[in-house]
């Protein structure tokens, strides 16, 4: 997953949940380093919370992409994100 262009990463997951694996993954597939650059805010949900589980980036050029890890697995989100992550580079890449 290209995360060079994440600028804000929202993670809410119930760790008991459905959604724990691809919410878990797809934080872990951010590096520490970003981190510094790229805010990260994770809620853990309980089994009796309204919130819905969601995962959502913000990328440079401010365009947000959201998705429910409950019904996305890794490969999903990874594909959406890389998808605008590439076109991001190639814009990059010609204004070189």
């Amino acid at each position: 997953m290209i995360t060079k262009y994440f600028t804000n990463v929202v993670v809410k997951f119930n760790p008991f949940g459905p959604e724990a694996r691809a919410a878990r993954s797809v934080l872990s597939e951010i590096p520490p380093k970003l981190r510094t650059q790229c805010k990260v805010d994770l809620e853990v949900l309980t089994k009796n919370s309204t919130n819905n589980p969601l995962v959502e980036v913000t990328f440079k050029d401010k365009t947000i992409m959201k998705g429910n890890p409950a019904q996305m697995t890794m490969e999903d989100f990874a594909h959406m994100f890389d998808r605008h992550s590439r076109q991001l580079q190639f814009k990059d890449d010609v204004s070189e």
